[in-house]
């Protein structure tokens, strides 16, 4: 999953990305105007947006990416906790709402919980082609046999099971293994996608020459 970060209060912003990287790619920037320029080059999978920024209020952002009908989810990071803030940010189209300071852990099992609503995934836990997957624990068994996925691995298998049955671009799979500014090699998605295999089994992914990857229920 590729998350971007806004928020301008150091030690939060650096905490959290930290936190966060762990397990995804993670874009951190500091204001409004930074922030709408990385998404307009690339497609993030969730936004974790503050509310007091040193270039607007985070909202507006917020009602101008529901404006162009974008559905990407949205989780409301601040500091204000009273009923009021928090009844502006979900009507202006926030899927959660998170009042500092809070729980990194939790933070975690909030993001979760969104992605699983945005991709209309209740159950965490699926089976598909053989393999059980555990998206809340991020575990994986073959055969009964727990299969052990590095962090980069599993965030190309989790950009996989979000788009079943859809051709995935490389390119969108590189978003998925790498941070904003990272190096990227350019056999790097052939390489994580080969070891998927040998892991997973060689007939999960497919490849569709010239125009991406594709993994089939």
């Amino acid at each position: 999953m590729r998350i971007l970060l806004i928020e301008d209060e150091p030690l939060l912003g650096e905490a959290v990305a930290t936190h966060l990287k762990r397990q995804h790619a993670v874009d951190w920037l500091e204001s409004l105007d930074d922030g709408a320029e990385a998404m307009r080059t690339v497609a993030y999978d969730l936004l974790l947006l503050d509310l007091n920024l040193p270039d607007g209020h985070g909202l507006d952002l917020l009602r101008a990416v529901r404006k162009l009908g974008q559905s990407l989810p949205v989780i409301v990071i601040t500091a204000r906790d009273q009923v009021r803030d928090r009844i502006d940010g979900l009507n202006a189209g926030a899927d959660d709402y998170i009042v500092k300071p809070f729980d990194l852990d939790e933070l975690s099992a909030r993001i979760q919980a969104v992605q699983r609503r945005a991709t209309a995934m209740p159950n965490p836990r699926q089976t598909i082609r053989g393999l059980e997957i555990d998206q809340t624990t991020r575990q994986v068994w073959r055969d009964g046999e727990e299969v052990t996925l590095t962090a980069r691995e599993w965030a190309l298998l989790e950009c996989f099971v979000h788009r079943l049955d859809t051709i995935v671009s490389k390119a969108k799979l590189e978003e998925a293994l790498y941070d904003f500014g990272s190096d990227i090699e350019s056999n790097a998605v052939e390489v994580y996608v080969s070891r998927l295999r040998k892991k997973l089994g060689s007939d999960v992914i497919r490849t569709l020459r010239g125009l991406g990857y594709r993994m089939d229920r």
